[in-house]
């Protein structure tokens, strides 16, 4: 296939791009050269490149930035992805759309499933679910990929930023009351290649299983780095005092992985400790 992906330089747009190339032609677009808030534009990029598919990676994905910039998150976010998706419209060939597990509220007290309701409690969360319902309404062929606390070898994230921290203090306070899934980009990279393999069009999550707090999660990073002399210490979200209100669990299950071509994702310990070994 030729593939489009959008947000080619991001987080997991890069290993998008390395995971496809092995089988299929690709095509990395980033804003530097494909703006998808403008209209026109990505209509004619679209029509140009001509793919089979479109995956959409490019999102504003600063959670508490949203807050401040709530036109930019919705130019970007839902405006951005309707016009991709009215050029994947006019040319008739599928997309797939990345989302969030922060549409959903995290008031349900146990893993959410592709078909529960969702309510976000933020900006970003709202915007981005503002894209999957435009999706839906504009397309018949399309993937909706729900991702998690994202960590990978491009970019900045939670993982790196722990292991910065451990090198300038000795003493770490990090949120306890937030529980999601933790998924590496290699993963979902990985997985989204097999879900486009099949053509099964539909709402998935992506992440990897099980469900740990930020406070279990920054204590695995340090043990698996060896750094046992740095403490941490669990706060709340309310002591973090940030501009967005966050899920308080928000851990997604693949379900629809698991009843359609088998959920292939291995738990968040594992795909951590792959990541630590690499670095």
């Amino acid at each position: 296939m030729k593939i489009l992906v959008t947000g080619a330089k991001g987080m997991l747009g890069t290993d998008l791009l390395a995971a496809f190339s092995a089988k299929h032609d690709v095509i990395g677009v980033d804003i530097d050269g494909f703006d998808v808030t403008d209209n026109v534009v990505t209509g004619k990029n679209i029509a140009r490149i001509n793919p089979d598919i479109v995956v959409h990676a490019a999102a504003f994905t600063n959670v508490d930035g949203c807050e401040t910039n709530v036109a930019l998150a919705y130019k970007v976010n839902a405006v951005g992805t309707q016009n991709i998706a009215l050029g994947c419209q006019a040319l008739d060939i599928p997309m797939l759309y990345i989302s969030t597990d922060f549409v959903f509220d995290g008031k349900k007290g146990e893993r959410y499933l592709e078909w529960d309701m969702p309510n976000p409690l933020a900006v970003y969360g709202a915007s981005k679910y503002a894209g999957e319902q435009i999706v839906r309404a504009l397309l018949n062929k399309f993937y909706v990929v729900r991702i998690a606390w994202l960590y990978g070898e491009h970019g900045n994230n939670f993982v790196k930023t722990i292991l910065r921290l451990a090198d300038e203090k000795d003493r770490l306070q990090i949120v306890s009351d937030q529980v999601g899934s933790p998924t590496y980009t290699k993963d979902a990279a990985r997985g989204i290649l097999k879900l486009l393999a099949t053509q099964n069009y539909g709402t998935y999550h992506m992440v990897n299983k099980g469900e740990v707090s930020w406070f279990g999660f920054a204590s695995k990073i340090l043990e698996l780095a060896g750094r046992n002399d740095i403490v941490v210490e669990p706060i709340t979200t309310q002591a973090l005092n940030r501009p967005a209100k966050r899920p308080g669990f928000s851990a997604l299950r693949n379900m629809a992985l698991e009843l359609t071509i088998g959920d292939f994702m291995r738990p968040w310990d594992a795909a951590l400790e792959e990541f630590m070994i690499k670095r």
